[in-house]
C-alpha cells in the first residue's frame, strides 16, 4: 500500500500545474469573463508553477504558493488509500476536479458549470463502466437514486437562496459517487459536510469575536465541504 500511496502523491503533484490553471481561469467574480490569460502580460495560464505566479511577469494568479500542490497530493493519497474495485477511476476523477472546484469556491463563492458539468459527466460515465465491468447494474441504479436525492435537496436550498446554482450539479456528481458505496455512506458524506461547514462557520465567528471585530455574514463556501465530506465518508466506510 505504501508504494501505491507514494505513487499517487507524485501523480497529484504532476496534476497540480493544470489544476492551478483551472483555478486561475475560473476563480473570477460573478459577471466577469473567465481569465484565459495573465491580465498583465497576456501569457496563457493553463499551466502554472507551484509559486502561483505568472512565468512571464511574476504576477500572482489564483491560489497561494504550494497550496494546490499540497491539496492535490493529499487528495491523491486519500484516493489511493480508499479506492478499490472498478469505481476507483470515478473517485480519482472527482478528486482531481474537486481540488480545482474547492479552490474556486473558496476564493469567489461560485462553482462554475464549466467544471461541475465535466465532473458530473465523467463520474456518470466512469460509474457506468464500473457497473458493467463489475456486473452490478443494481449498484448503478442506486447511484442514480442517491444522485437524484442529493441533487433535489441541494436544488431546494438553491431555490431558497441558501446555495448557489453550481451546488446542484456538484451534489448530483457526489451523490452518484457515494451511491456506489451505499446509502449509509451517502448519508455519512452529507452529515460530514454539514458538520464541517458548521464548524468552519463557528470558528470564523469565534475568530472575529476574539479580534473584537463585528461578525458579518459568514458566507461559508459549501463546495469544499461537500467534497471533503464525501471523501471522509469514503475513507471511513
Amino acid at each position: 500500500m505504501v508504494p501505491v500511496v507514494v505513487a499517487a502523491v507524485l501523480v497529484g503533484l504532476l496534476a497540480a500545474p493544470p489544476l492551478r490553471g483551472l483555478v486561475a481561469r475560473f476563480a473570477v467574480p460573478e459577471g466577469e469573463p473567465w481569465c484565459a490569460a495573465c491580465p498583465s502580460c497576456g501569457r496563457d495560464v493553463r499551466l502554472l508553477p507551484p509559486t502561483g505566479r505568472c512565468p512571464g511577469c511574476r504576477e500572482r494568479l489564483g491560489a497561494g504558493a504550494w497550496s494546490v500542490e499540497t491539496v492535490a497530493a493529499a487528495a491523491a493519497a486519500a484516493v489511493a488509500y480508499a479506492a478499490d474495485g472498478p469505481a476507483a477511476a470515478a473517485l480519482g476523477w472527482a478528486a482531481a476536479l474537486g481540488v480545482a472546484l474547492g479552490f474556486v469556491d473558496a476564493r469567489v463563492r461560485r462553482l462554475p458549470y464549466r467544471l461541475t458539468l465535466p465532473l458530473l459527466g465523467g463520474v456518470a460515465a466512469l460509474l457506468t463502466v464500473a457497473a458493467l465491468v463489475d456486473g452490478r447494474p443494481g449498484a448503478l441504479l442506486r447511484c442514480l437514486l442517491v444522485a437524484l436525492a442529493v441533487g433535489a435537496v441541494l436544488e431546494l436550498a438553491v431555490w431558497a437562496g441558501a446555495l448557489g446554482p453550481g451546488d446542484s450539479p456538484l451534489g448530483l456528481a457526489l451523490g452518484g459517487l457515494l451511491g456506489w458505496y451505499g446509502w449509509s455512506v451517502a448519508l455519512g458524506g452529507l452529515f460530514a459536510a454539514a458538520v464541517l461547514a458548521g464548524l468552519w462557520a463557528v470558528l470564523r465567528a469565534a475568530a472575529a469575536l476574539v479580534r473584537r471585530r463585528p461578525v458579518r455574514g459568514l458566507d461559508v463556501p459549501v463546495g469544499p465541504f461537500l467534497l471533503l465530506g464525501a471523501l471522509t465518508a469514503v475513507l471511513a466506510r
